[in-house]
């Protein structure tokens, strides 16, 4: 009988382990780390899984400040992050305060799905016997892997040399479902551990119960070992706080040995049954309730608020209304967390009060906010959708979005700056880029419409690329801008009608300028005038002349002289799919990622050849 009732006990414990690991959100990573040819992700090494109940969260991660990373700007420029945001939620005087070695920082981060993981972007460049490795878990601290750096960049750690910028994705997550709906968990922070370091310690310094963070981790108490130079998830309801994170908390006193009163086997067993068969019983309830409420249909009002982490204010009246405006009503609280809100005087310091000589066309302005240049735009209007969208990015080639400031009735979005301005003051000019350059920049602008198009929540189309609003950097790597016209089309390869049409002649597609259908292949037959213009040197107006004029685009190309003639009949039938009259029949833009992928590595070879 007791036998029998043992096993009984033992598949209800092992079916209540099991529904544990499916609530969980990520497995640690344990030890993999310290070999880099384990590529398998059982063990998280490329990535946390991308499982959270929203596709694009803010997140935080923590760092400890060493140099040269050691004062609130320099960490703030390493980690892409506003150094204002940094400077508050460490508690630091200034934006040039300086923190004591190993502090422990905490950071503000995006984090965003890319492909299948779950994670932050950010730049790099290469520094003197900088490997994989190194970078990971010296630079970074473990907030990045060896792994997840050669599979995001494509290129070995033998072939890394100084300069050479690359792409490092930061460990982050989103909270699940489950944990945003039933256990009121709003942010998860990727901690790295240090020595001394146990997820009792851990969870007790961030107020959080142990068993918590073990089931984030997909841990348990006999299985709890955490490693330095790795990562493990804090569940938290809340923002953290630097104030009670500094110093973990004093161990608890030695329990008194206590001797238990005796009982019989049997009652032992009968009250284990009970309690686990409790246990057993409040879980299927509870996943019903969950069930239950999941199924509520939501209304208008709560879907367009679900991203929103802050409170909602109750509905004013219209009289409220016209005499109370707030510009921030519009934004997500994620925008209000991560962005910076700046005041006018300082944008109009940093431009000269919007002098001639800090325009650079139209409603845009270069300056320098704290040292640091900045592109600014002027929108009339009401802006907040263009704000709501650009703080949900997070790609490396998307213009990335700092802050903004509302001032009269004006919107001014401020921008990171691409010191070498826009595409459209490079590609007409035979001698300023190679034909690797050019390929290099299509590559970058086709990956950037990728990431819209397939990564972003939801989708969304540009609607509005053109060579003005594409941006290149320091290094000639091009970043799209100029989001203002861009529109969600839902999931897939879905698409939307309006009666709207917008943009930039020339550039709009036949379905969109006849009936207003607007889908991602909209973008895809600008990418292919644009390609055109790029790989020819010549700008829409004239390309079109000359071809009607009877000129066939490859014989535009090898007069043009900016690709070796191996490769013009590879861009040619590129170019040609893009344009397709009928949308159906051009390429998605992970194909041509793939398509310029393989030209740019041969054009890298016949250069390399001479």
């Amino acid at each position: 009988m007791i036998s029998d009732t043992n096993a009984v006990l033992f598949r209800i414990f092992f079916f209540l382990c099991l529904f544990s690991l499916a609530a969980a959100q990520q497995p640690y990573v344990g030890k993999s780390t310290t070999d880099c040819s384990v590529s398998d992700n059982s063990t998280s090494v490329l990535g946390y899984s991308c499982n959270g109940l929203n596709k694009t969260c803010l997140s935080y991660v923590t760092f400890r400040s060493k140099p040269p990373f050691s004062t609130v700007s320099s960490i703030s420029s390493l980690f892409s992050v506003d150094s204002s945001l940094v400077s508050s939620l460490n508690n630091a005087a200034t934006t040039s305060t300086s923190f004591p070695s190993g502090q422990q920082v905490i950071i503000p981060v995006t984090c965003s799905c890319s492909g299948s993981y779950s994670q932050a972007n950010l730049n790099y460049t290469i520094q003197q016997n900088d490997s994989y490795f190194f970078i990971a878990n010296d630079t970074l601290q473990g907030l990045s892997t060896c792994q997840a750096l050669e599979k995001q960049n494509n290129v070995s750690s033998q072939s890394l040399f100084p300069g050479m910028r690359i792409v490092v994705p930061i460990r982050c997550a989103c909270p699940t479902a489950k944990q945003v709906n039933e256990d009121g968990v709003n942010y998860l922070m990727s901690y790295t551990v240090v020595f001394g370091d146990t997820v009792d310690i851990i969870s007790q310094r961030f107020g959080v119960e142990t068993n918590k963070t073990l089931i984030a981790n997909q841990m348990s108490f006999e299985n709890a070992g955490v490693f330095p130079y790795t990562t493990i998830l804090i569940p938290l309801e809340n923002p953290p706080s630097q104030v009670n994170s500094l110093t973990p908390p004093p161990p608890p006193p030695p329990a008194q040995s206590v001797s238990p009163p005796l009982k019989s086997k049997k009652t032992w067993v009968y009250v284990l049954a009970g309690v686990l068969g409790g246990a057993l019983v409040l879980s299927v309830i509870a996943a019903a309730i969950f069930c239950l409420v999941k199924r509520k249909p939501k209304t208008q009002e709560e879907t367009r608020n679900f991203d929103s982490f802050t409170a909602k204010k109750p509905p004013k009246s219209d009289q409220d209304q016209e005499s109370e405006f707030d510009p921030l009503d519009g934004l997500s609280g994620m925008v209000v967390d991560t962005l910076k809100v700046y005041k006018f005087n300082e944008l109009r310091s940093a431009t000269s009060d919007f002098t001639s000589s800090s325009s650079i066309g139209g409603s845009g302005y270069i300056g320098k906010i704290n040292g640091d240049g900045a592109m600014i735009k002027k929108i009339e209007g009401n802006a907040s959708e263009e704000i709501n969208l650009l703080s949900k990015l997070n790609h490396f080639n998307i213009i990335r979005l700092s802050g903004f400031c509302f001032h009269e009735g004006d919107w001014y979005l401020v921008y990171e700056h691409a010191s070498n301005g826009s595409l459209s003051d490079w590609i007409h000019s035979k001698s300023l880029l190679s034909s690797t350059q050019r390929l290099q920049i299509a590559l970058d602008i086709a990956t950037g419409l990728n990431y819209l198009h397939n990564f972003a929540d939801p989708p969304y189309v540009h609607r509005d690329l053109n060579s003005g609003n594409v941006f290149l950097d320091y290094e000639f790597r091009a970043k799209i801008g100029n989001l203002g016209l861009a529109k969600s089309t839902g999931e897939g390869e879905g698409y939307v009608l309006t009666r709207h049409v917008e943009g930039t002649r020339g550039y709009l597609a036949p379905e969109y300028l006849e009936h207003g259908l607007v889908s991602t292949k909209l973008d895809v037959y600008a990418f292919g005038v644009l390609l055109s213009e790029i790989v020819t040197g010549k700008d829409v107006s004239e390309l079109k002349k000359e071809i009607e004029e009877g000129d066939a685009m490859e014989e535009l190309l090898v007069r043009g002289r900016f690709l070796p003639e191996g490769l013009v009949s590879f861009v040619v039938r590129l170019v040609d799919d893009c344009l397709k009259r009928d949308h159906l029949d051009r390429p998605s833009m992970d194909e041509i990622v793939l398509s310029l992928s393989k030209i740019l590595t041969a054009s890298k070879s016949w250069e390399s050849s001479y």
